[in-house]
């Protein structure tokens, strides 16, 4: 393996909190995982805990600077490559003069890693070994990646005494800018689709650009559910002279987080569509960056860029990790949910942890809690569910609404407003209430559902941190959110990082469980009850375009499932349950055939 491709997974961003620090955790093991930069707020008291953990000097970026968001998130990501620079040294130096280090580390390496073979090659010529090891440390070994995550949409409008800022101070313009400034030498994550506004921001920072050596300081990393999304955005980023230096993937029902359905397309297909036709998207974003770059007067590169595939959503065994490397030849895979449980990666307090623990397949669900109005990824008995309907019983239903994040309904404001506020659902509660005696019981009750379900994302999904270090956590209550995928079911222990990477290249199993149902086959059942829910739930007259949306995603299941059996035929994976997941294909075939799609009247 070549330097910094040290394992073949990541850890993909987790919330607002839960790998907020996870570089610091994991990163001088040669670990990438990704940071969210949409919470300045807790950036900035991560910082000062930090910095007061590692004796770093500390200056508080107050809200009265007028780029603060930016600068706070610039500031933290350089203390963070500071924090992992220097234990990464130090890690070098316990390597160097610790056999008992060495050969831990070591069996946290991918069993076909050529730096492993190394490894153990100087172990075995004991002679030489202090002369050569140092040597073979510092060409070989480099610390993971501290990338971070951008969800474009959230990009408020911001004001100052009412009056509107300029779109640079828009959220997701300020977390670009706050990344762009910083030290780093990583890559930004963009994820939940296109916003061109944002991506023509990019055209300001000069790190984006290839160099006269066809380094890029700054990569760009695209989070994608189908290659069509990918090649539309590839393309526009590269008319602009910016290349994607990685798609990755990302099952559209079984991820954590946020869900953004495909149109019935099934994670296999789409993987395979991506293995065909990788140098079409290659080469069509090369050409279109070349002459944008030649207009610009730059340097531009002769060949294409590397560009990376990847993929993450539901993976949680090392045979399934394999099988994805070997059929789809992915760069890396993305392991998020089972690291929820690994207390030296992720930052989750314990109440939390132990709820996901206890976390069974009935009790991970796809809720309607985000203010965004999107799917959302959820476990019953949170505490930030307690407390909320506490609030809702006590007739005190939404949020004080602190942060702000989420405040991108101009229904009642021209400023802004979230869906999870009090004053939000106060007007919509009002409203409603005048309707109760010309509509049934049930038709109110389901209405005010409706209003009152969501949560306050940013502070539930920033809480943990705090809770987990000691930070105080002021005004209105919320306690935790968390957004574990399903496959947070089959994981029901605590467990170390060095057991978790085991597991992931098969030389250890923290599964206990023996029912997990194969990554394939476990989306295509989400997908099978998501479809039918949306043709059951769906309300008033069904248009032509309703009609005409779920036939196409109901003949892209059938392909899809065509694609899995095919697939099943011939694979040297899975054969103790190949049999056994033929079977689940030709049933999920059959239940499929039972979904009626509505006749248009």
């Amino acid at each position: 393996m070549a330097k910094n491709n040290l394992h073949t997974f990541h850890i993909p961003v987790m919330g607002l909190a839960y790998t907020i620090d996870s570089p610091i955790r994991v990163a001088h093991y040669g670990i990438s995982s990704v940071i969210s930069i949409a919470d300045d707020e807790l950036i900035e008291k991560m910082r000062l805990f930090y910095s007061t953990k590692f004796n770093q000097p500390y200056q508080e970026i107050s809200q009265k600077i007028q780029d603060y968001r930016a600068e706070r998130i610039t500031s933290y990501l350089n203390l963070v490559d500071k924090i992992v620079k220097q234990k990464f040294e130090s890690f070098k130096t316990e390597l160097a003069e610790s056999k008992t280090a060495l050969e831990n580390f070591m069996a946290m390496l991918p069993n076909t890693s050529d730096i492993k073979k190394g490894f153990q090659n100087l172990l075995d010529d004991g002679i030489s070994f202090k002369d050569n090891i140092q040597n073979y440390i510092e060409s070989q070994l480099s610390p993971g990646a501290i990338d971070v995550n951008i969800m474009t949409k959230l990009d408020k409008d911001n004001f100052d005494k009412n009056i509107q800022l300029p779109i640079a101070f828009n959220d997701a313009h300020a977390a670009l800018r706050g990344f762009a400034k910083s030290n780093l030498n990583s890559s930004v994550v963009l994820s939940a689709g296109m916003n061109p506004r944002l991506y023509s921001y990019f055209e300001n920072f000069s790190d984006f650009y290839p160099d006269e050596n066809n380094v890029l300081k700054k990569k760009i990393i695209l989070k994608v559910s189908d290659f069509r999304s990918a090649m539309i955005q590839g393309n526009f980023l590269a008319k602009k002279g910016l290349w994607v230096s990685e798609y990755r993937i990302e099952s559209g029902l079984n991820c954590g987080g946020h869900a953004f359905a495909t149109e019935g397309l099934l994670l296999g297909a789409i993987l395979e569509e991506f293995r065909q036709k990788k140098e079409q998207l290659v080469q069509s974003s090369h050409e279109l960056m070349v002459k944008s770059l030649q207009l610009k007067n730059t340097a531009f590169p002769t060949e294409p860029l590397t560009t990376k595939i990847t993929v993450q959503g539901g993976v949680g065994t090392a045979e399934e990790h394999e099988f994805l490397l070997d059929t789809y030849k992915v760069n890396s895979i993305g392991w998020g949910t089972p690291f929820l449980l690994v207390p030296e990666a992720t930052s989750v307090d314990p109440e939390t942890r132990k709820l996901l623990i206890n976390a069974k397949e009935e009790d991970l669900y796809l809720s309607h809690i985000s203010p965004l109005g999107v799917p959302f990824n959820s476990v019953k008995g949170t505490s930030n569910e307690i407390l909320k309907q506490k609030r809702i019983q006590e007739n005190k239903a939404g949020s004080s609404c602190p942060k702000r994040f989420l405040a991108l309904s101009k229904e009642y404001d021209p400023n802004g407003i979230c869906t999870a506020a009090k004053k939000y659902q106060d007007i919509k509660l009002a409203a409603l209430e005048k309707t109760k005696d010309t509509v049934s019981d049930a038709v109110y009750e389901k209405s005010k559902t409706k209003i009152t379900e969501k949560s306050c994302l940013c502070v539930g999904l920033a809480n943990a941190a705090y809770l987990e270090n000691d930070i105080k956590i002021k005004g209105q209550a919320q306690g935790v959110v968390i957004c574990p995928g399903p496959n947070m079911a089959y994981f029901d222990q605590e467990v170390s990082l060095k057991e978790m990477v085991q597991h992931i290249y098969g030389n250890n199993s923290v599964l206990r469980t023996v029912d997990r149902p194969n990554i394939f086959v476990k989306e295509l059942k989400m997908y099978l009850d998501y479809f039918r829910n949306e043709i059951e739930n769906s309300s008033g007259e069904v248009t032509s375009n309703q009609l005409k949306k779920w036939t196409v995603f109901k003949s892209n299941l059938f392909e899809g499932i065509a694609y899995y059996q095919n697939l099943f035929e011939s694979t040297l994976f899975f054969k103790a349950d190949l049999d056994k997941i033929r079977e689940q294909f030709n049933s999920c075939k059959s239940e499929l055939t039972e979904i009626k799609v509505p006749e248009y009247c």
